[in-house]
């Protein structure tokens, strides 16, 4: 079980996070998360999980800086890491795929998604998936991760 997780101002319409599965590592995603830190304003925002087509340019993930695993014991993460692969805050989009999940929510509350298990989303070796802002956010402090499930032969 691997978290990949960040936290930035974001203000635009953009992929916030961008997940890709090593060749030998898909994964399930068992929950995912967007919030803010010190806006006391209620406003409504929408984000989406969905699936790339075309990488997104991302800023690369950092294993200890934005990818973690849960259990000291496991091995590294199978995920790719690269500006073409697994980061954070994209600076060009790539070309989306099906969404997934497409949902609102109140910048008070925050967002949070833990699908049951028949709901998870399955990313097979080499596949992307992605957390959107589709329209842009109030400029705010974001915190953001997706929480998933490896699987190796």
């Amino acid at each position: 079980t691997v978290t990949v997780k960040h936290e930035a101002v974001v203000s635009t319409a953009i992929t916030i996070l961008q997940l890709k599965a090593g060749a030998a590592a898909p994964f399930e995603v068992l929950r995912a998360w967007v919030t803010q830190r010190l806006s006391e304003v209620s406003t409504q925002e929408s984000i989406r999980i969905l699936r790339k087509t075309g990488a997104a340019t991302v800023t690369a993930g950092v294993a200890g800086t934005h990818v973690f695993k849960t259990r000291t014991n496991d091995p590294t993460a199978g995920l790719e890491l690269s500006t073409t692969a697994t980061g954070v805050i994209g600076t060009a989009e790539g070309t989306d795929g099906d969404i997934d999940v497409d949902e609102g929510f109140n910048i008070l509350n925050g967002w949070i998604w833990v699908p049951t298990e028949k709901e998870r989303i399955w990313v097979p070796g080499g596949g992307f998936v992605a957390l959107k802002f589709p329209n842009a956010p109030a400029s705010a402090t974001w915190q953001f991760g997706m929480t998933i499930c490896e699987y190796r032969g």
